[in-house]
């Protein structure tokens, strides 16, 4: 990595800043995020490795040492990781909402501020059965060295959840992040390797890739002390992680459909569902993608959404922002299909506006157009803040387009509704990993409704959102008739 490119990178970080607080550059005291940044520029990196098979080793004779440190070792690290989350959540968030030009600036920082709520070492209950044959005692233990792959949407916080993740089990963990990512990444890895070090006297805990590839995964994938993969990221390092031979926990796309049925508050639903399609610009792999809302309530759903700040395109303007946002290419049996401009991806409202021909404000979090059930920006996982609208005549067909659009993923879905027989249709025809019900997305991960947060959830391989027992493997001790009391 070189230091103009570093640089210049400080220098874009600064002038968000600037822009975002409304300082005068000359005015302004140098961001806190200085400190850090400098880390990325210096050389002083620990962690940040060249090459897959140095960053492997490193991360092996680091968890011989966690080893050693036991259970308060690993809890020691997790409280590292929380309290510099929450210190240099904005700094943090600044530095990837620059280094990836996607997303919300505000949302990048919230991601961060809430990584605290990833589960620890608490977790790890062994399990123990006593008979008249002894005591038979079940331990959850790692697996060593975890090679992770990071996606570009999320880097930071994805990586900071892996390693409370990953280290409560007792794993040291190295990172093969997005390469749109990767400076983001190499920033947290070598600021938790200080602070690790100073604590626990344990260097190279998490370990990054510098200059990631897929050429370094598969690396990755072949190095002796990797023993299991986890893939938060496309269908080909998926697809590769699933046959290296090497336990994977993958998590696949998604496409989360959302139903409203009328039985409900078509306030609160509007409320919610911009809530969460809004949030990052849709860049949540549980957001809300498309919503079949029944005709017998549709037009009072259109109406709140408008109420609740989200903007309305008509036929025409929906016409031109598709034209931008896919483009259509033929398949190998020489049909066409729709392809996504990747450079939408996590654009602002206002920016795809223009694309439709109308300029709204700034600070518009979502736009909305009605559309049939066959439209790309329904069948596609789009990560835009632009909803399509599907009105349907019966629960039965907004299930039936739910499922269609889900595309079997089994990854998430929502229903804004208060009748019981909807909800359990619903939940049962998709079988997504997450269901909602009367929330925005975000409540699957514990944000507004009960539960625990993770940014890899393993739709794929099925484990569904991770925790710290994800990472461990399962070890059966028997001590054959002693040690029962009675």
């Amino acid at each position: 990595m070189s230091l103009a490119i570093d640089e210049a990178l400080v220098r874009s970080v600064v002038e968000e800043v600037v822009k975002t607080f409304g300082r005068a550059p000359a005015a302004a005291p140098a961001p806190a995020s200085f400190a850090a940044l400098a880390i990325v520029s210096s050389g002083r990196r620990p962690g940040v490795f060249a090459d897959a098979p140095s960053a492997c080793a490193a991360a092996h004779q680091a968890f011989l040492k966690l080893s050693a440190a036991g259970i308060a070792g690993r809890a020691k690290v997790i409280e590292i990781v929380k309290t510099l989350c929450a210190q240099k959540a904005q700094e943090w968030g600044q530095f990837e909402f620059a280094e990836t030009k996607i997303g919300r600036l505000p949302d990048k920082v919230a991601k961060l501020e809430i990584v605290k709520l990833v589960p620890g070492v608490e977790w790890l209950r062994p399990d123990a059965r006593s008979g008249d044959h002894g005591i038979t005692l079940e331990e959850y233990t790692p697996y060593g060295v975890i090679a992770a792959i990071l996606p570009m949407t999320h880097s930071i916080p994805t990586l900071s959840g892996n390693i409370i993740n990953m280290v409560a089990a007792g794993n040291a963990v190295v990172f093969n992040p997005h390469p749109g990512g990767a400076k983001s990444a190499a920033l947290a890895v070598a600021t938790y390797n200080e602070a690790i070090k100073a604590a626990l006297g344990i260097e190279n805990l998490v370990c990054t890739i510098e200059q990631p590839s897929l050429e370094s995964f598969d690396a990755l994938c072949k190095a002796p002390e990797v023993r299991m993969l986890c893939v938060t990221g496309g269908p080909q390092v998926v697809a590769a992680a699933m046959k290296s031979g090497k336990r994977a926990v993958c998590a696949g796309p998604g496409n989360p459909p959302v139903l409203v049925d009328g039985t409900g508050c078509v306030q609160q639903a509007a409320k919610k569902i911009i809530e969460g399609a809004a949030f990052d610009n849709n860049l949540l792999c549980i957001g809300e993608k498309e919503v079949f809302v029944l005709e017998s309530c549709a037009d009072a759903f259109l109406a709140a959404l408008s109420r609740h700040g989200a903007r309305a395109l008509n036929g025409n303007q929906l016409d031109r922002l598709t034209k931008v946002a896919f483009s259509l290419k033929p398949d190998a049996g020489g049909c066409s299909h729709a392809v996504l401009n990747r450079a939408l991806v996590g654009a602002d409202a206002a920016v795809l506006a223009k694309h439709a021909g109308i300029d709204v404000a700034a600070d518009t979090r979502l736009l909305f157009a009605e559309t049939d059930a066959n439209h790309p920006f329904v069948y596609e996982e789009q990560m835009m803040p632009m909803l399509p609208i599907v009105r349907v005549k019966s629960v039965e067909q907004g299930i039936a387009g739910a499922v269609k659009a889900e595309h079997g993923y089994k990854h998430s879905a929502i229903i804004h509704s208060l009748n019981v027989d909807h909800m359990t249709a619903m939940a049962r025809a998709l079988d997504t990993t997450l269901f909602v019900k009367n929330g925005a997305c975000t409540a699957g991960l514990g944000l507004g409704g009960e539960g625990y947060l993770s940014y890899s959830i393993a739709t794929t391989t099925g484990e569904g959102i991770t925790t710290p027992r994800t990472f461990t493997r399962t070890r059966r001790c028997v001590m054959v008739d002693n040690l029962r009391i009675y």
